[in-house]
C-alpha cells in the first residue's frame, strides 16, 4: 500500500513535469522568433522577398556572349540563349543543348575561355558542365547548364564578355553510361 502511494505520487510528479516541459517548448517558439528577428539570424518572420541581395551591382549592365565549338567530334553543341544582359553580382544560369551525331559513343571535356581574357577571373561558376567529362552515346542528346555570377568588382570598362566552350574528346575514357548523366 505504501509503494502504491509513493509510485502514484511518483507518477503525478512526473506527468506534471512532463506536461511543464511540453508548455515550455512551446513558450520557447516566440522567444526565438524574437531573437532571430533582432539578430537577423535564420529570419522566418520576414518573408523571403523583402531580403535584398547588396552585392549586386543594379547601378550597370554587363553583356554575356556565348559561343561554343567541338573540335574534332560529330557534335552539334550550341547555346540555348546566344546572349544575356546581367547585373554584376547577380546570379545567373544558362544552358548548352548537346548532341552526338556520330555513330560511336564519345566522351567530351567542355574547356572555357574568355573575352577580354582578363575578365575570366571575375566570371565566378557555381556548377558547370566543364567540371566534369561528359559521355554522350551515338545519337544522346543532353542540355548542360552553367550556374555562375559575375564579380561585382569586374572594372567598369568591361561591357561585354563572351563566354566560349570548346568541347574536345578524352581519349582513352570509358563510354558506358553513368547513373547521372555525367552530370556533376
Amino acid at each position: 500500500m505504501k509503494n502504491e502511494r509513493a509510485n502514484r505520487r511518483m507518477m503525478t510528479k512526473l506527468s506534471i513535469f512532463a506536461v511543464a516541459m511540453f508548455g515550455f517548448g512551446f513558450a520557447l517558439v516566440p522567444f526565438y522568433e524574437k531573437i532571430c528577428e533582432v539578430t537577423g539570424i535564420n529570419n522566418l518572420i520576414k518573408p523571403a522577398a523583402a531580403v535584398e541581395n547588396t552585392q549586386i551591382d543594379k547601378s550597370r549592365w554587363v553583356t554575356l556572349e556565348f559561343d561554343s565549338n567541338a573540335h574534332g567530334l560529330e557534335w552539334d553543341f550550341k547555346p540555348v540563349q546566344r546572349s544575356v544582359r546581367v547585373h554584376p553580382g547577380e546570379m545567373i544560369q544558362i544552358e548548352y543543348d548537346v548532341r552526338n551525331n556520330g555513330a560511336n559513343a564519345i566522351v567530351g571535356q567542355a574547356i572555357p575561355s574568355y573575352s577580354p581574357k582578363h575578365s575570366a577571373p571575375f566570371v565566378k561558376k557555381m556548377e558547370c558542365f566543364c567540371f566534369k567529362q561528359q559521355p554522350l552515346q551515338a545519337g544522346e542528346s543532353k542540355r548542360m547548364p552553367v550556374q555562375f555570377v559575375i564579380d561585382s568588382t569586374l572594372p567598369e570598362n568591361v561591357t561585354t564578355i563572351t563566354l566560349s566552350y570548346t568541347f574536345f574528346e578524352v581519349k582513352g575514357a570509358s563510354t558506358a553510361p553513368l547513373k547521372n548523366g555525367g552530370q556533376g
